[in-house]
């Protein structure tokens, strides 16, 4: 079964690059069958096959170094280079290596430079504020942006999260893009742990949400090496804009309040500022880059988290620090809950059961009127129960007797 990483790359080929399925198999060796039903596949695989081995992986850090100082170097140099260390394998293993890991390589060395064509990538980085917002019950939490920018027409846009991790960044990611107005054919990010599983002698998995939502939206990843924030000097640079223009002198009354403000600043004073390189206001290229991007999808893809909680005793379902009410009959049952950033629902046995507005406030309850009053019945009928104080008929022998005839 082929990873939610390959399924996500052929889609990209195959709808966004315009490669046909031969092509896409050739460049990613695999059978035209196999692309075929990786194409039928509308949602991404569920489980990751664990690669085998080869003579190559106790090369990879060496492979790796000579990639990362010139990511062309041809495969007959890097034997030549290894076989003093050891290497024994054909030249046939170690092509097959360079064909999977050069393309990451490459492509971190083509966004280092300071010139873009219009649609070709966006960058993207998580931005510390230093801003603290309310969260109710007398709590207030630090606020995170997730700045996501089009180099090409230098137009930046943030979504503000409470946390920086893989369940905050998708969605952040889909409002970023929504607000530049289209599809890049790549994003280019650092090796954050939101977005990059591992990496290995220069091979990047990405998390499996996140290669996800890349696939369906047709996007190539591209994760810089850690420690390298040059390679996106254009969004360090669009975050430094942001804390030195648009922090100073403001107060925030929530998050909504926060969002609603940058929204609005973005597009009155950052989209009119005037660019040197480009020779006009960032409105005028982002525009014209907008020409050039793909359109925004119609439907955006779910990033909603999904979760598998037992409910308490007394009807609660615990999503990060905070306890959400469901039907007290349900106490002990597992159930299923979708969090958004906004709002969760839970489940049972596919059916919904309960809907809360999401609260970001530490060991908070959220507790809804009509369990509150099941639950408080619940507790009433239980205490009669313990204290005796129940009427229960005795049973009437004559009409069982009637019965039997």
């Amino acid at each position: 079964m082929y990873s939610v990483h390959d399924w996500a790359e052929v889609h990209r080929l195959h709808r966004v690059e315009g490669m046909s399925k031969a092509a896409v198999a050739a460049k990613l060796s695999m059978s035209r069958n196999t692309v075929s039903r990786l194409l039928a596949c509308a949602e991404p695989p569920r489980y990751v096959r664990r690669p085998a081995g080869s003579q190559v992986d106790g090369f990879a850090e060496a492979i790796a170094a000579m990639l990362d100082e010139d990511p062309r170097v041809p495969a007959t140099v890097i034997a030549q280079r290894l076989q003093p260390l050891g290497f024994s394998g054909s030249l046939t293993i170690l092509k097959d290596h360079l064909r999977r890991v050069r393309p990451g390589f490459a492509a971190a060395k083509a966004y280092q430079r300071t010139t873009y064509l219009p649609g070709e990538l966006a960058q993207t980085d998580w931005w510390h504020t230093g801003i603290v917002v309310p969260v109710g019950r007398g709590q207030s939490r630090p606020v995170f942006g997730l700045v996501t920018g089009l180099p090409f027409s230098a137009a930046l846009r943030v979504v503000f999260t409470l946390a920086t991790t893989t369940a905050a960044f998708c969605p952040a990611l889909i409002g970023g893009l929504a607000r530049l107005g289209g599809l890049p054919k790549a994003v280019v990010s650092d090796n954050d742990a939101a977005i990059v599983a591992s990496r290995r002698a220069g091979i990047v998995t990405l998390v499996e949400e996140v290669a996800a939502l890349y696939g369906q939206l047709g996007v190539r990843a591209v994760a810089l090496r850690p420690a390298f924030p040059e390679g996106k000097g254009f969004i360090e640079r669009g975050i430094r804009y942001l804390q030195t223009s648009f922090v100073p002198l403001r107060e925030f009354s929530s998050l909504e309040d926060l969002q609603a403000q940058a929204d609005a600043w973005t597009v009155q004073v950052a989209d009119r500022r005037h660019v040197r390189r480009l020779g006009g206001p960032v409105l005028d290229a982002l525009g014209v880059e907008r020409e050039w991007l793909r359109p925004r999808p119609v439907v955006w893809p779910d990033v909603d988290q999904r979760l598998e909680v037992r409910a308490s005793k007394d009807g609660f379902v615990r999503v990060g620090d905070v306890d959400y009410s469901v039907p007290p009959r349900l106490a002990g049952r597992r159930l299923g809950v979708r969090a958004s950033l906004t709002e969760v629902a839970v489940f049972c046995e596919g059916e919904q059961v309960a809907r809360h507005g999401r609260s970001w406030a530490r060991a908070d309850v959220v507790l809804a009127a009509a369990h509150a009053r099941e639950l408080r019945e619940h507790r009433e009928a239980q205490a009669r129960l313990a204290a005796g104080d129940i009427e229960v008929d005795g049973p009437n022998l004559p009409a069982y007797d009637e019965l039997a005839g």
